[in-house]
This record gives C-alpha cells, structure tokens and sequence, in this order.
C-alpha cells in the first residue's frame, strides 16, 4: 500500500516537474522587462538596490515582534508557584532590547535621512 502512494507521488511530482519547464513560453521583450509604474512612465531601473538602513529598520520591527511574542506568555507565567523567575526572565528580555535599542540609537542607525 505503501509503496504504491509514494510511486503515484513520485510519477506525479516527476509528470509535473518535467511539465513545468515545457509549458512556458520564455519571449522576454522590452515590454515585459520594462518596471511597472502604476501606468506611469518609468523613473528608472527598476533593478538598483535597496538602501541597507531599510534592512536595519525591518530588522528592528521583526525583533520587537518577536519581544511581544516572548512576552505574550507572561500574564500566564504569573500564575505560576515561582513568578520571581517569569518577572526576572522578562525584565532580562526587556533590558536586553532596550540595550540594543539604545545602542542602535546612538550609532545613527535610526537616521532615515544622512
């Protein structure tokens, strides 16, 4: 029985491997390389890099998201026979961004604008 599912599974993932690459038609003009404007002219290439202080920023949104996702828990942990070590875990995870916050803060890295 078993030997049967994965012999389907791997005909039909091999079928639609081997389709996927025949199927498209690859006609690349300059229409389609051209950057898409919201119906206005192209500004420029649509291929120049991203600013590093972006990636900076979206790093700091995701770990202050992922504070209130280590500190969702709390309110529960409370209810625990020993919430010193909830409070203490917590105020170690609040310092330790707020350390970082800082740090980031006064090195420039927060400055949109040089």
């Amino acid at each position: 029985m078993t030997a049967t599912i994965l012999t389907i599974a791997l005909t039909l993932s091999t079928v639609l491997a081997i389709l996927s690459f025949w199927l498209p038609q690859i006609t690349p003009d300059s229409e389609k390389l051209s950057p898409y404007e919201c119906g206005f002219d192209p500004l420029g290439s649509a291929r120049l890099p991203f600013s590093m202080r972006f990636f900076l920023i979206a790093i700091l949104f995701l770990l202050f998201d992922l504070e209130i996702a280590l500190l969702l828990p709390s309110p529960w942990a409370a209810q625990l026979p020993s919430p010193n070590t909830m409070i203490l875990w917590a105020a170690l995870i609040l310092t330790l961004l707020t350390l970082g916050l800082i740090y980031e803060w006064l090195q420039g890295g927060l400055e949109w604008a040089e």
